[in-house]
């Protein structure tokens, strides 16, 4: 028998405060309780093997007959939630799961109150490896591990997945994430962190209104449209369509409804000509007081704004930083071309994806990186800008092979 705080692998079931949750477990599981201050009702889960691979999957247990709801990644970039009561509903890529073993409403054959037991499956990172949770016909849960290199093969597999559990599903998902922070040590739970002023004001962001073809002029005329419907907003984000950039010229264009091009890449740190004050395409004006500064002062003076944020993506652009060019040449940005775990093609089909699988990311050197985010945001620090939305983050993962 494999023991954890409150849940044991007992004659192949995983019990859970006296509750069988999966069934046939598999014999190589392991339960680790938790070490130090901890979440007493919780456990990891892990496996013993002695095959290596940059990529493996384990099953754990069937799970059948229990209502579940699971949040999983239906792209690279979203995530949404699906309901069951098997394995097979598990889809690819779930991230988290918690699962009904009572309501609480029934008695058991003594007729005493059975108490409502929800339990909770976190997979989490384990060295260079992440975990995510996926179901097989079998109605086996199962664990699906990754490194994101084919050349990083080693793991340990001693803390793939959290489990907890208790009568609140509430309390249990709280109590669940904060022992995985005292785990992981690598982020903090929302009641340690402070939060931003921001979330005290009404805000607008630009682009369900412009989407990429945002422009100075678009910004304020909003900004009045919103006045005069009596709703000022107190801050406002700059979306997609203010930054300088441009096409490889062997690259294959990839718009978007949206008219967002993924081929294209980041030439320049400062804005494009739309925000500089009588900018012409093609010409860069040099002035900072012409450029992006001129366009914040503008806003936040004449609409009573706290404050103004921008957009870009986390490699600087959709397609990275665009090599060769010499403003950005010191960065030292190559091609890279991403490679997406089998759970993520399997989902739905993904036009930004296609476009960075074909075109390649202008990757900055690693090295570099530091350097490159230091330029761009202290230059829109310079213009007045207060703070930045990165999107397009979860692109880094496809670029693991090498780094």
């Amino acid at each position: 028998m494999t023991v954890g705080a409150g849940i044991c692998v007992a004659e192949r079931k995983l019990n859970v405060l006296g509750q069988s949750i999966l069934t046939d477990v598999n014999e190589n599981i392991i339960v680790t309780q938790p070490t130090g201050e901890a979440f007493i009702n919780g456990a990891f889960l892990g496996v013993h093997s002695d095959k290596i691979g940059s990529r493996r999957v384990f099953p754990v247990g069937k799970l059948q007959g229990l209502r579940f709801m699971c949040v999983f990644r239906f792209k690279l970039w979203w995530m949404t939630q699906r309901m069951g009561t098997s394995g097979q509903d598990i889809p690819f890529e779930t991230q988290f799961l918690i699962v009904e073993g009572n309501d609480g409403s029934n008695f058991d054959q003594d007729n005493h109150e059975n108490s409502a037991l929800y339990v909770v499956f976190l997979p989490i990172l384990e060295g260079d490896f992440r975990a995510v949770l996926q179901g097989n016909s079998n109605d086996e849960l199962e664990i699906c591990l990754e490194s994101g290199d084919p050349a990083v093969q080693d793991f340990e597999g001693s803390h793939l997945v959290f489990v907890a559990a208790g009568p609140d599903p509430f309390d249990v998902i709280t109590n669940a994430v904060k022992t995985v922070e005292r785990h992981l040590q690598t982020f903090c739970h929302r009641d340690r962190k402070k939060m931003p002023d921001m979330l005290n004001w009404f805000g607008w962001c630009t682009w369900d209104a412009f989407y990429t073809t945002v422009t100075a002029e678009g910004v304020k005329q909003g900004l009045e449209s919103l006045e005069k419907g009596g709703i000022p907003p107190k801050f406002v984000l700059i979306d997609d369509g203010w930054q300088s950039v441009g096409m490889d010229p062997n690259s294959i264009e990839s718009i978007a409804d949206n008219h967002a091009n993924f081929a294209n890449r980041l030439t320049h740190i400062k804005e494009n000509h739309k925000f500089q004050k009588d900018g012409k395409e093609g010409h860069r004006v040099n002035d900072p007081a012409m450029g992006l500064r001129h366009v914040v002062t503008n806003i936040k003076d004449q609409h009573n704004l706290k404050y103004v944020y921008v957009w870009h993506a986390l490699a600087g652009y959709w397609g990275g930083v665009k090599p060769g060019v010499p403003e950005m040449d010191h960065y030292e940005s190559k091609l890279s071309f991403p490679v997406s775990s089998p759970g993520v093609e399997s989902q739905e089909p993904d036009d930004a994806l296609d476009s960075l699988t074909k075109n390649g990311l202008g990757l900055v050197n690693p090295e570099k990186v530091y350097n490159f985010y230091n330029e761009l945001h202290s230059y829109l620090a310079s213009a007045g800008i207060d703070g930045v939305k990165v999107d397009v983050q979860n692109i880094l993962e496809t670029l693991g092979a090498g780094h």
